[in-house]
């Protein structure tokens, strides 16, 4: 079993997180720990299944594929070896369109689609540190999915590698997602 984060006083890598309990879920976010227990209550896990259910039925026999958590994402800084990697992380959703990033542990590189649905226990880490992980890293949309406010920003990574002001949907809206083409998410099949 890994450490909690609260406890840090080493960085730890990609080869650490594999020996550490199976019984528990964990990210490292350069290198820190976090444990990702208790499960996500029952209105993010149906929200998670809706997301998935409208993305996977459009990427049906096209080349990108998604994947819902538990589903490692390594994000190395440069090359650096997978077993140095600091930073993995297991979000809600994951669209990947380049293959080559893809092996039997995961995804090794940037996702083209990034879905994290808020939780009490998650919305700090979401809101910042993973916002500004996902954004040093290259991932090209960025989706932070609040169930209590029934409302998703929206995130585009621009020319500068930023991700700048979100758009803001309501359940009453429907979100063409930039990475996909011709792909329109129906909110409120999503909140009802």
């Amino acid at each position: 079993m890994g450490p909690l984060a609260k406890n840090i006083v080493e960085h730890y890598t990609y080869g650490d997180y594999l020996t550490w309990n199976d019984d528990e879920r964990w990210e490292l976010i350069e290198g820190i720990p976090f444990n990702m227990t208790p499960a996500p209550r029952r209105t993010h896990q149906k929200i998670a299944g809706e997301i998935f259910l409208q993305l996977a039925t459009f990427l049906k026999g096209k080349p990108c594929e998604v994947y819902i958590a538990p589903f490692d994402v390594r994000l190395p800084l440069a090359d650096e070896a997978n077993n140095e990697i600091t930073t993995v992380v297991q979000p809600d959703i994951v669209v990947i369109c380049d293959k080559a990033k893809l092996d039997d542990a995961g995804c090794k590189g940037a996702p083209d689609l990034i879905i994290e649905i808020l939780s009490p226990a998650t919305a700090r880490k979401d809101l910042k540190e993973k916002f500004a992980l996902y954004e040093n890293r290259g991932v090209r949309e960025y989706w932070l999915v609040d169930p209590e406010a029934k409302t998703v920003m929206a995130f585009h990574l621009d020319q500068a590698g930023s991700y700048g002001r979100p758009t803001i949907y309501a359940i009453e809206d429907k979100i063409e997602v930039a990475v996909l083409s011709g792909l329109v998410v129906d909110l409120e099949a999503i909140f009802s």
